[in-house]
C-alpha cells in the first residue's frame, strides 16, 4: 500500500514521540521490576507513559492544535491504551515464560507490536484528521472492534450495525464530529421518555391525560398520529407551554394550554376538574371550551378558564417571592350550578409525557401532600376528602367515589395519583389556593416549609409580601427597557410578552427554553443577547458575556456543542455588538479570549489550494441549525467572517493594531473563499441563489445562507445572491404565510420566518409585513412560540414549547421596523406599515440603543401629514439619518434636525 507524504511524516513524529514515551516507560519499568513483579511493574510504567503520550501524540504527532479536547476522544484513547496494555503485558510475560532472563527482548517485542497497533488505531480512529482535500480518514475495515460488534449483532439476529452506520455516513460529508455527544444524549433522553409513554399511555386511555395526549391519541382529532411500528411516542402536535418565574431565579414552573401546572423541572403536575353528581364532567384537557391568557401586571400570571354547561373553572398560576425562595401559587375558582366536586389532582406526567410519582403522603401539620418524599404541595384550606390510587388500581379519577381512608400511596411503577376533593354547592363559588415551594425542602422545619408557617391567616399575609417581592423584582429587571406604543394590540402584547420571556430566561447565562432547551448554546445566546441589547437591557447582557470564557477551550474554541463551527463567530459578534451599543471599550479580561477565538477561526479553515468548491471554507460539520446532514455550510462561514471582523474591531479597541490588521485580513480572505465558492455554485445552479452548502441544491436549508444579510450585513441589502435566495424561499417554502422548514423541524418556524422578514425589510420589500403578520397569528394565547409549529393543529411539533429565540426575533423585528443601521447611518421608520398610520394614533419606540447612541422615535398624525420626531443621546457626533417611511420618499435629514413632517400625497 502506498503511503502518502503526510502519513510518512506522522510515522516519523510517532516514532519520535514513541521514543520519548518508551524511554519514560523503560525508566520506570527498570526501577520498579527490582521491587515488584514484572507484570505489575510493566503495568505501572505503561500507564504513566500513556498519560504523557496522549499529549505528545495529539499535539506533536497528529498536529491537532485546533481540535478541542473531548471526553469522547479521551475515552477512545483510554480504550486503545487499555487494549494495548493487555497486548503489551501479555507479550512481555509470554516471552519471559519462555526465556526468564530475556527482559530486553520481551520489552522490545512488546513495544513493536503495541506501537503498530496504537499507531493504526490512533490515526484512523482516535485522532483521525482532515486530508488536504477536506475528507477524513476512515477506520480500517479490519479494526478489531468491527468484528466484535458485527458478530454479537448477527448472533442475536440483528442487521450488521457497522454496515448500516457506514451507509448512513455516506449521506453526509465526512466530518470531524459525526454527531455531537450532547445531541445523542438529548435524543436518548427524549426517546426514553417516548418509550415510557408507549408503555404507559395507549392501553390506559381511560386515564385523564394531558392535552396533547387527549388530542394525539384521539382518532377523531386532526392531531391524531397512528402509532403502528413507532417504538416511542412523543408529543408532536401540541408542544406548547408557558414558563412562570421571578427574574434571576432558576425554577420555572410550566403551564400547558389547558392549565396543567408542572411546578418543577421535568416533574409531575397538578390538574383541576369539576365533577357534577350528574352529567358530563369538566375536564380541561378534554374540553374545547378553554381560554388562556397571560397577564403582566408587574408579574407573570397565566389565567386559564374553562366551562361546560353550568360548570366554570378558573386557574390563576404565578410565581411569587424572591429568586432565592420562590413559591409557585395557583389560585383556583370553581363554580357549579348543580351540586359537584372540585377535584385537585396530582398527575404522574407533564407536557412531555410520563413523569414518575413513586410516593404521595398526606402532611401531618397542614393540608397538603408530600410527593416523592421531597416536594410539598399546600392547600390554604382542608379538602373534604383525599383519594389515592396506583397503577394497578387505575387513575384516581375512576376512584373518586371510594370512601377508603388512606394517608399515603406507594407505586413501584411510578404511576401514583391522588385527588383532593372539595364540595361545590349549587350557585356558589369556591376559591382555593395551592402553594408549592420551589426551593429545596431538605433541612427546613416542617412548620416553615411553606415559607409562611401553617396557619391560613399568616400564610395569606405572607403571600401578599411574597407578591410584592416578585413585583419589585420584575420592575427592577425591566427598568430602562425600550417601550413600544403601536395601534396594534396583538403586536404590542407579543412585544411585551417577548421582553418578559427574555428577562425570565436570562438569570445569568441565557437559555433558549424553559424545559427541553434549558441549556446553553452560543448560537441561541447571540440572538437573545442581541435582542436584550436592542431594548436597552445592557447590564443583563454584560453579565452573560462574562460567562463565555468559562466555556472556551485552551485552543480558543467556544464550546457549547462539539462539531459546531459557528460558535466562535457568534460569541465574538455579540461581544462586538455589546461594545458598540454601550460605547464601552471591551473589558481587559476579555482580551486573551478574543485573540484565541479569532485565531481558532482562521486556523480551522481548509486550504485555499483545494480544487473543490469548499476550498478555504470551514470544515464539514454538524449543523444544529437543522440544515441537513454534515456539510460545508455557508452559515458557519458567514459567522466566521463576522467573528473575524469582530475580533479586528475589538483588538483595535484595545489599540492592538497588529492583531486587528491580522484579523481583518483573515476575514477578507475567508470572505473571498466564500465568494469563489458561490461563483461555482452559480454556474452549477444557473442562478445566483445560495444553497445551504456548495454541494446542495436549493431547498429550505438555504435559509441559513441568508445570515449574510441578516443579522450580519456582510452582503449589501440588494445583493442578487440574497434577493434570489429570499425569492426562492418565498415561492417554495411558505405554508400558511410562514416559513416551513422541511429538515428536522418539519413545521412552520417562527424565528426563521422572521429571519426572512428581516432580509426583506432590509431590501425594502413590503412582503416583510405579511411574514410578521403570519408569525403573530402563530403565537399562543400567552404570547409564546414553540420552535416549530404543526401546520394543521397550530401547536408545537418540534423543540421547546416556549422558544426564547423566537421571542428575541420578534423584539428585533419590531425594533428594526423603527430603527436599524446600514453603512454607517441610521434608517428610521422603514418597517412602519400603512395600516398603523391609518389608525391616526401616536406610534413610538425607545430608547433604542444603536452603535451611535440611544434614540427615541415617535410618529404622529398631523392633519393630512405625518410628523416623525426623534431624540438622540449620541456618543459623539450625530450620525447620518434617513427617514424611509413606507409610501413616502426616502429623506436624508439635515444635521441637528429632530423632526420631519411628511406630506401624504393625494390618492396614496
Amino acid at each position: 500500500m502506498k503511503i502518502d507524504k503526510n502519513t510518512r511524516r506522522e510515522i516519523i513524529r510517532f516514532l519520535i514521540a514513541g521514543t520519548i514515551v518508551n524511554a519514560t516507560d523503560f525508566s520506570i519499568y527498570y526501577i520498579l521490576f527490582h521491587f515488584l513483579p514484572y507484570g505489575v511493574s510493566k503495568g505501572i510504567s505503561f500507564m504513566c507513559a500513556g498519560i504523557a503520550g496522549y499529549f505528545l501524540i495529539k499535539f506533536f504527532t497528529f498536529k491537532q492544535h485546533n481540535k478541542p479536547l473531548s471526553f469522547a476522544e479521551v475515552g477512545q484513547y483510554a480504550l486503545i491504551n487499555s487494549l494495548a496494555l493487555g497486548i503489551n503485558v501479555l507479550t512481555n510475560q509470554s516471552i519471559l515464560r519462555v526465556s526468564h532472563g530475556a527482559v530486553l527482548l520481551a520489552l522490545i517485542t512488546a513495544t513493536i507490536i503495541t506501537g503498530l497497533f496504537t499507531f493504526v488505531c490512533f490515526k484512523w480512529w482516535v485522532f483521525r484528521t482532515l486530508k488536504k482535500e477536506g475528507f477524513y480518514f476512515m477506520r480500517p475495515r479490519w479494526f478489531p472492534l468491527r468484528f466484535i460488534v458485527r458478530a454479537v449483532a448477527l448472533r442475536q439476529g440483528f442487521l450488521d450495525p457497522i454496515k448500516i452506520i457506514s451507509q448512513l455516513q455516506n449521506f453526509a460529508q465526512p466530518s470531524e464530529v459525526t454527531v455531537p455527544m450532547e445531541l445523542l444524549r438529548f435524543g436518548v433522553v427524549l426517546h426514553a421518555r417516548g418509550l415510557i409513554n408507549s408503555l404507559a399511555i395507549q392501553h390506559n386511555l381511560d386515564w385523564i391525560w394531558p392535552y396533547w395526549v387527549e388530542c394525539q391519541y384521539n382518532p377523531r382529532n386532526e392531531a391524531f398520529i397512528p402509532r403502528s411500528f413507532s417504538l416511542t411516542q412523543i408529543n408532536l402536535t401540541h408542544r406548547n407551554w408557558t414558563a412562570l418565574g421571578v427574574p434571576g431565579g432558576t425554577e420555572l414552573p410550566l403551564v400547558d394550554p389547558r392549565g396543567l401546572v408542572t411546578p418543577y423541572y421535568d416533574s409531575w403536575s397538578i390538574d383541576v376538574w369539576i365533577i357534577p353528581e350528574e352529567g358530563e364532567p369538566l375536564i380541561p384537557s378534554r374540553s374545547p371550551n378553554v381560554s388562556q391568557k397571560m397577564v403582566m401586571d408587574d408579574n407573570l400570571c397565566v389565567i386559564t378558564e374553562s366551562y361546560l354547561n353550568q360548570l366554570k373553572l378558573k386557574l390563576e398560576a404565578q410565581v411569587i417571592g424572591s429568586a432565592e425562595a420562590p413559591l409557585c401559587q395557583v389560585k383556583i375558582i370553581g363554580t357549579a350550578g348543580v351540586r359537584a366536586r372540585l377535584v385537585i389532582s396530582l398527575r404522574p406526567y407533564n407536557p412531555e409525557g410520563v413523569s414518575f410519582i413513586n410516593s404521595i403522603t398526606l402532611l401531618e401539620d397542614s393540608p397538603g401532600w408530600q410527593v416523592n418524599k421531597k416536594n410539598f404541595v399546600y392547600f390554604d384550606q382542608p379538602p373534604d376528602q383525599y383519594v389515592f390510587s396506583d397503577y394497578r388500581r387505575g387513575d384516581v379519577y375512576s376512584r373518586l367515589s371510594c370512601k377508603e381512608s388512606e394517608s399515603e400511596i406507594l407505586s413501584k411503577v411510578g404511576m401514583a395519583s391522588s385527588a383532593a376533593v372539595f364540595m361545590l354547592e349549587p350557585g356558589f363559588s369556591k376559591e382555593i389556593t395551592i402553594s408549592v415551594p420551589l426551593m429545596k425542602q431538605s433541612g427546613i422545619p416542617s412548620d416553615q416549609r411553606s415559607g409562611c408557617g401553617t396557619k391560613s391567616k399568616i400564610e395569606k399575609e405572607c403571600y401578599r409580601g411574597y407578591q410584592e417581592i416578585a413585583q419589585l423584582t420584575w420592575k427592577k429587571s425591566l427598568q430602562g427597557a425600550s417601550s413600544l406604543q403601536i395601534p396594534d394590540e396583538h403586536f404590542q402584547f407579543l412585544y411585551d410578552a417577548a421582553v418578559h420571556t427574555m428577562v425570565l430566561h436570562s438569570p445569568k447565562e441565557v437559555y433558549p427554553g424553559p424545559y427541553i432547551y434549558r441549556q446553553f448554546w452560543f448560537r441561541d445566546a447571540a440572538f437573545i443577547l442581541s435582542a436584550l441589547l436592542s431594548v436597552g437591557l445592557k447590564d443583563r447582557v454584560r453579565r452573560s458575556l462574562d460567562c463565555f470564557r468559562a466555556r472556551q477551550t485552551a485552543e480558543g474554541y467556544f464550546l457549547s456543542q462539539e462539531g459546531e463551527w459557528d460558535s466562535n463567530g457568534e460569541a465574538l459578534w455579540i461581544m462586538r455588538q455589546y461594545c458598540q451599543v454601550t460605547g464601552n471599550i471591551p473589558p481587559k479580561e476579555w482580551i486573551e479570549s478574543i485573540h484565541k477565538a479569532g485565531k481558532w477561526i482562521y486556523k480551522k479553515r481548509l486550504s485555499v489550494n483545494l480544487e473543490s468548491p469548499h476550498a478555504g471554507l470551514l470544515p464539514s460539520g454538524f449543523s444544529a441549525e437543522h440544515l441537513g446532514p454534515n456539510d460545508f455550510y455557508y452559515w458557519d462561514d458567514f459567522w466566521g467572517v463576522a467573528g473575524l471582523e469582530a475580533a479586528a474591531f475589538l483588538s483595535a479597541a484595545y489599540k492592538d493594531n497588529d492583531q486587528a490588521d491580522l484579523f481583518k485580513r483573515e476575514s477578507l480572505a475567508l470572505l473571498e473563499s466564500i465568494n469563489q465558492s458561490l461563483k461555482q455554485v452559480d454556474v452549477r445552479l444557473k442562478r445566483p441563489a445560495m444553497p445551504a452548502s456548495p454541494y446542495r441544491r436549493l431547498d429550505s436549508g438555504a435559509i441559513g445562507s441568508l445570515a449574510a444579510s441578516y443579522p450580519l450585513r456582510i452582503f449589501e441589502q440588494n445583493d442578487p445572491r440574497i434577493l434570489d435566495t429570499a425569492d426562492f424561499l418565498m415561492k417554495n417554502c411558505l405554508v400558511h404565510g410562514g416559513f416551513f422548514h422541511d429538515m428536522t423541524h418539519s413545521g412552520i418556524n417562527p424565528y426563521l420566518t422572521l429571519h426572512l422578514a428581516q432580509v426583506l425589510l432590509r431590501a425594502g420589500d413590503p412582503r416583510y409585513f405579511g411574514l410578521m403578520t403570519a408569525v403573530a397569528k402563530l403565537a399562543s394565547p400567552t404570547g409564546q412560540w414553540p420552535e416549530s409549529i404543526h401546520p394543521r393543529t397550530g401547536g408545537g411539533c418540534m423543540g421547546d414549547g416556549q422558544q426564547v429565540w423566537a421571542a428575541a426575533e420578534w423584539v428585533l423585528m419590531i425594533r428594526n421596523c423603527f430603527v436599524r443601521e446600514e453603512e454607517g447611518r441610521l434608517i428610521l421608520c422603514s418597517g412602519i406599515p400603512r395600516v398603523w398610520l391609518d389608525k391616526n394614533q401616536t406610534i413610538a419606540f425607545g430608547p433604542a440603543p444603536t452603535s451611535f447612541g440611544d434614540i427615541q422615535i415617535s410618529i404622529k398624525p398631523l392633519g393630512q401629514n405625518i410628523l416623525v420626531e426623534w431624540r438622540g443621546a449620541w456618543f459623539t457626533k450625530e450620525p447620518p439619518i434617513d427617514i424611509q417611511l413606507p409610501g413616502f420618499k426616502s429623506v436624508r435629514v439635515s444635521p441637528t434636525t429632530n423632526s420631519l413632517e411628511l406630506k401624504i400625497e393625494a390618492g396614496k
